[in-house]
Order: structure tokens, then sequence, then C-alpha cells
């Protein structure tokens, strides 16, 4: 016997999560694994991966993406609807925190707030430049730190007397990183103060001007490490909820989006299957000479194709991005 579902995939820089939540919208299982650079091998990974871990099988209704490699996701899988990141994880949050009214999400190379009134996105705000205050730039600094990134949290949460950490710039925070640790101060309170220095960061860029008001949920991978829970319960004066699923909310969302989408329509989902997950897929770049554009043509194919067909249609292209104006569009 299958299970009404419907099946939510995030392709971030660093990892792709897929999931999966039921007709009621009850997270019913998940699976993240890291980008790599291959978007289209992780979304892969990820579909075979939930087959491989199924305890039942899934009748799939709908399909959505999300993440800044929604649109490639969107096109090798057969999405219904393709989302923003700021949607899919206000809808997963209002869904599963009762009366949030701000989400903090970090993910591997950017960061968000997200205000809420009323279950309704307010305002927003994204960091996409600077690489303080993301999950990479802590993995970097655990790593010379000698540290393992999943202890992270567990020992910064021993310091005493947390060190003053310059935050306003990666290059900064690492550079006075390095300077203190050669003071002698213990790997501790360098942890604790580089949390710290993250969340000032964050508050004094992103938030700015922004009210910020209880219930707050912490979402993405960064949530996982609970020095950066307590240093921004620290700097808000308020309970943090992380979420149980709080890597995967951005899934979940695209997710729950598809379901919304299919209950209003209740047309039949594009999908293509789980058989993606065993399909050949590769991509070409080819620079298209039509204009003093020059632009940059980046085509996804089932299989291989010839030069021939690059330039000509086929029902091998899947999905083709790069061009401004319309003369490479397929469908």
């Amino acid at each position: 016997m299958s299970v009404n579902s419907y099946l939510g995939i995030d392709v971030g820089s660093v990892t792709t999560k897929a999931a999966i939540v039921d007709e009621k919208g009850n997270f019913i299982d998940g699976y993240m694994t890291r980008t790599s650079g291959k978007p289209v091998n992780a979304v892969q990974k990820s579909l075979k991966s939930l087959i491989e871990q199924a305890k039942e099988k899934y009748n799939i209704l709908g399909v959505g993406t999300t993440g800044s490699g929604r649109n490639l996701a969107g096109a090798l899988v057969g999405a219904d609807v393709i989302k923003n990141e700021i949607t899919a994880h206000a809808v997963a949050a209002s869904t599963y925190v009762p009366g949030v009214q701000t989400i903090l999400e970090i993910g591997g190379q950017d960061s968000k707030i997200i205000i809420l009134r009323d279950g309704i996105v307010t305002d927003f705000a994204m960091n996409t430049v600077c690489a303080a205050g993301t999950g990479s730039f802590l993995d970097q600094q655990a790593s010379r730190l000698n540290v393992p990134i999943q202890d992270f949290g567990e020992i910064a949460l021993r310091s005493k007397s947390p060190a003053r950490i310059a935050g306003r710039c990666g290059v900064f925070a690492e550079s006075d990183l390095i300077h203190k640790q050669q003071l002698g101060y213990p790997v501790e309170d360098l942890l604790f103060g580089l949390c710290q220095a993250l969340v000032r960061n964050y508050l004094s860029n992103l938030a700015l001007g922004k009210e910020i008001l209880p219930t707050v949920t912490f979402q993405g991978g960064v949530a996982t490490n609970t020095g950066m829970v307590k240093a921004f319960e620290d700097a808000l004066n308020t309970k943090i909820v992380v979420p149980d699923n709080h890597q995967t909310m951005g899934a979940i969302g695209a997710a729950l989006l598809a379901m919304e989408n299919h209950r209003f329509n209740n047309k039949e989902t594009k999908f293509k299957g789980f058989c993606v997950g065993d399909m050949s897929f590769n991509s070409y770049t080819n620079q298209c000479s039509g204009c003093s554009n020059n632009c940059e043509i980046i085509t996804i194919v089932e299989g291989e194709i010839t030069s021939n067909q690059l330039n000509n249609k086929t029902d091998k292209i899947i999905a083709r991005w790069g061009g401004t104006c319309g003369r490479w569009d397929i469908g």
C-alpha cells in the first residue's frame, strides 16, 4: 500500500536536502547530503536515498523545489512548484512553530532573517556577500582550531570568559581569532567568542531596523551549533526555538507548497519519478555570438547529445539558462 505524499527539494551551495510530508503536512522522512559542486548528483543521491530508507511506498502527488539550485532541481525532477528560500522557510516555520514571528536562518554560504506577522512575511533580508556568519566560515575556523564541527557548540558552552572577536568581516574575524589564539586564549573562549561575534554581525547587518519579536525560531545547518543558539539567546534576551528538522526546513517548506498547489489546482503532478535518481545527465556550455552580449549558455541534457543537437531543439534537452533573450529558451 502506498502513502499519498509530497516531495520537497532544497538545493543549496553547500548541502542538498529532500523531505517528504503526508497529505496533512506531517513530516515523514528527509535526507541531507553535501552538494559538493555537483547539484545534479546531489539531487539524484537524495532521491535514491529516500527510496532506500523508506518504510513504505510513496505516491507523490506534488513536488516543490527551493534553494539556489531550485530551477535546476525543478527541471531534473519535474517540479510543480519552484519557490525562493524565503517563502519555503516561512511556510515551514508557520506550520511547525506555532506563533512564530521571527525566523533566523543561517546556511552554508548565506544568512537570512524573515519577519512574520499573523503568518505573513512582512519583511526579510539576505546576506550573500560577507562570509562572516555563515556555516562555511564556522567550519573553516573549527578546522583551523582542530575542533570537530559536531563538537563546536558543546566546547563553546564551556567558556567562562569569551574572547571579544571582531566580527564585522570574515577576514578581520579570522585575523583577530588567530591573534587571540597566539595570546593563549583557551579554545572554548575562542569558540564562544566567535559565536558572539557572528551573532553581533548578523544582528547589526541583517536585523538592523527590524523588530525581532518572539516566538523566534532558528533554522538552517548552523542551528545545530548550540553555541550559536546560546549566543542568540543572550543577545536577544529571549528563548530561541530550534525545530526538530531545522536543517531540512527549506525542503519541508517546498513540500508544503507543493501540497498547497495540488489542493488548489488539483492537477496531476509533473514528477518524473524516483527513477530520476538513476538517469544519466550531462551539462554543456557554449557562448552565443548572436549579439554583443556574448551570453554563456548552460544546457542540461538527459544522456549525451551532439554539437548539432545542442544548437537545435531535441527532447533530450531538459533545461537551459544564461540567455538574456528568448533565442535559447526551450519548451
